[in-house]
């Protein structure tokens, strides 16, 4: 192991003095919570077992966790006095459900024990860093610690367009934030260590479904109807063209199709063709204006081939664009807990997170949380059935949303 990871899991910082580190007993106790949770997956709207195994421990801090609207995922408040806040709060958003695939680790007691459900992206870790920084804080505001309030979120549904946060801000958790702030696993980044960027850290990401009409008729005659297999061949390769000429190339839009299908014999021009694909897009004025350009450049190419077009488009999520003062926070407190060396810069990815939803209502930013065992070589990721996590993580991800509560107290 390198000095400089060595360093960032130690935690070796000239801020060492800072409240808020995690007691040895905390932290068995969230290992053996995320091994649980890890053990339960649920997916989206379906997380009553997690969101009880939240409420009850939380309850047992003295705390007053409320479940959302939906009947899965709770907020909760801390540092608070008869509900009134001096200024707006900082909040700490975790996600909560699992995917649709199957556990294929093998070696581990933690193993999931529902089929074909999965811990594959990390929520169970976001979700216990989150808990574990709201059990330090509650003590610390019993200690008078606490600079200003406090608000847990446990969203459900993150896996699910367009997203859980939506359902979460219709419940109100945004009543009195100022600021958000979130993690996501990274394989790619070394457990101590976090990355980060101000700007978009993730892509938009939105689902098309297209559908193709015309009268159909023989092979020998496609001059007498409409070629439908051609107009589709023509939507699936003109339209993604066209698009790219119609946005400013650093936008980043990209229309791939994932699914494309018409006829059944050889000889028959068909009825009825259909395309589905997604639409990703970087940059969020250009993600803003993508559906009337997707429509408008089907309709044209439908059009030049005589075949009538059904249009779905599905939004998904907006790209998550960090504000410049909340990645700031970010650093700071991290920098405060293991020093500069447990920074690194960050690309923006093609992946998509409804965290951005929070973000088109307050000021926000997510990190990168490093789960990769250093010296680990292989090469891993995200929503795959093996994946897993370094749990020294969970520690880093405590450790550093504390910092940013404690720090946040000192801004406006």
């Amino acid at each position: 192991m390198s000095r400089e990871s060595e360093a960032a899991l130690s935690g070796e910082s000239s801020a060492a003095a800072l409240p808020g580190t995690l007691s040895e007993t905390l932290r068995t106790e969230l290992i053996a919570f995320r091994r649980d949770m890890h053990m339960h997956p649920e997916l989206g709207n379906q997380e009553f077992r997690t969101t009880a195994a939240l409420r009850h421990r939380l309850e047992r801090a003295g705390l007053a966790p409320q479940v959302l609207n939906t009947g899965t995922g709770l907020f909760c408040d801390i540092g608070t006095r008869d509900g009134a806040t001096v200024r707006p709060m900082l909040a700490l958003r975790a996600d909560i459900d699992a995917l649709p695939i199957p556990d294929t680790k093998t070696g581990v007691a933690y193993r999931s024990t529902v089929p074909d459900r999965a811990h594959a992206c990390g929520h169970d870790v976001h979700t216990t860093a989150v808990l574990g920084a709201g059990l330090v804080l509650a003590e610390l505001d019993r200690e008078g610690l606490l600079p200003h309030p406090v608000r847990l979120i446990f969203q459900p549904a993150e896996e699910v367009l367009p997203g859980g946060a939506l359902d979460a801000i219709e419940s109100g958790v945004l009543e009195g934030v100022g600021r958000i702030i979130a993690v996501h696993c990274d394989p790619r980044v070394d457990v101590g260590t976090i990355g980060l960027r101000t700007g978009p850290i993730t892509s938009a990401c939105d689902r098309l479904e297209v559908a193709l009409d015309g009268p159909g008729g023989h092979t020998a005659r496609p001059h007498l109807t409409t070629d439908l297999v051609t107009a589709a061949a023509k939507v699936a390769t003109e339209v993604p063209a066209l698009l790219a000429r119609r946005v400013d190339a650093r936008s980043g839009l990209a229309l791939t199709w994932g699914r494309i299908a018409a006829g059944h014999a050889c000889n028959v021009i068909p009825q009825h063709a259909e395309l589905s694909g997604t639409v990703r897009c970087l940059d969020l004025k250009s993600w803003r204006e993508a559906p009337d350009l997707v429509h408008a450049a089907i309709d044209e190419i439908s059009a030049l081939y005589h075949a009538k077009s059904q249009i779905n488009y599905v939004r998904g999520v907006p790209p998550v664009v960090n504000d410049l003062l909340a990645a700031e926070l970010l650093r700071d407190a991290q920098i405060a807990r293991r020093g500069p060396q447990s920074i690194e810069d960050t690309e923006q990815s093609l992946g998509g997170e409804d965290f951005s939803w929070y973000l088109e209502q307050v000021p926000g930013a997510m990190a990168r949380l490093g789960v990769r065992t250093p010296g680990d070589s292989a090469r891993r990721d995200l929503h795959r059935g093996d994946f897993d996590v370094d749990e020294r993580a969970i520690q880093v991800g405590v450790e550093l949303f504390t910092a940013a509560a404690l720090l946040d107290g000192d801004r406006s």
